[in-house]
């Protein structure tokens, strides 16, 4: 059972999500919050496997909260996915680099609501195809933001080094499986260890580190 805590400070969004995710068998909701302190309060009470957060919300936003979520060793296991509409690109890559597991449009369909929980409480990150593209150019468009120096990618081996690029580029493992000629397991494992050495949590901050190095730049493949 994925047991999920919803957190958005319109009443209606969140027993909107809540009518739909309570209508999947193998999921529960466990809480809700109107607001960024209540979120993280909540979590730390019920522990739950995923957090559906907002980004505006009143007392603390879901940005801070994310960060207070992901740093505290009381949530170890916590996910965090990023409630977002198209005018919050620069809210979404904020909340990527506090730890979240991906983001979300508001506007998702029930089906794939339902699978992104399952998704995220597996262990892999969500990133929306349909916001990505703006994201990275969003990012990438101010090359001041880059802060994370490229040597900390030399702990990689070169074939990690390009492994980590298609990850950024938005390959799937079996896309870059096929890309390399290599099995998926291959492929999962490169991405596992790259991950290890470069201490990042999730496939949504090897993402975010491809683009802050300059490992990956919109256009190129």
């Amino acid at each position: 059972m994925v047991r999920v805590l919803l957190a958005d400070d319109q009443t209606l969004v969140r027993a909107g999500f809540r009518v739909l995710l309570e209508r999947t068998e193998d999921v529960e909701v466990v809480g809700e919050a109107a607001d960024g302190a209540q979120a993280l309060a909540r979590a730390r009470a019920t522990r739950p496997d995923v957090v559906l957060m907002d980004v505006r919300m009143p007392v603390m936003d879901g940005l801070e909260a994310t960060r207070r979520i992901v740093a505290d060793d009381r949530l170890t296991g916590v996910r965090v996915v990023v409630l977002t509409t198209f005018e919050l690109d620069e809210y979404v890559f904020a909340a990527l680099r506090a730890g979240a597991s991906g983001f979300l449009l508001k506007d998702i369909d029930p089906d794939d609501l339902r699978a992104a929980v399952r998704v995220v409480a597996a262990g892999d990150a969500l990133l929306s195809p349909r916001v990505t593209r703006r994201l990275i150019d969003e990012f990438t468009a101010q090359p001041a933001r880059r802060a994370a120096a490229p040597e900390r990618l030399r702990v990689l081996t070169d074939r990690e080094r390009e492994v980590m690029a298609l990850v950024g580029a938005g390959l799937s493992n079996d896309e870059i499986a096929a890309r390399l000629v290599l099995s998926p397991a291959t492929a999962k494992t490169h991405v596992s260890r790259a991950m290890v050495k470069l201490h990042v949590r999730d496939r949504a901050q090897l993402v975010v580190l491809a683009y802050e190095t300059g490992l990956v730049v919109p256009g190129r493949t």
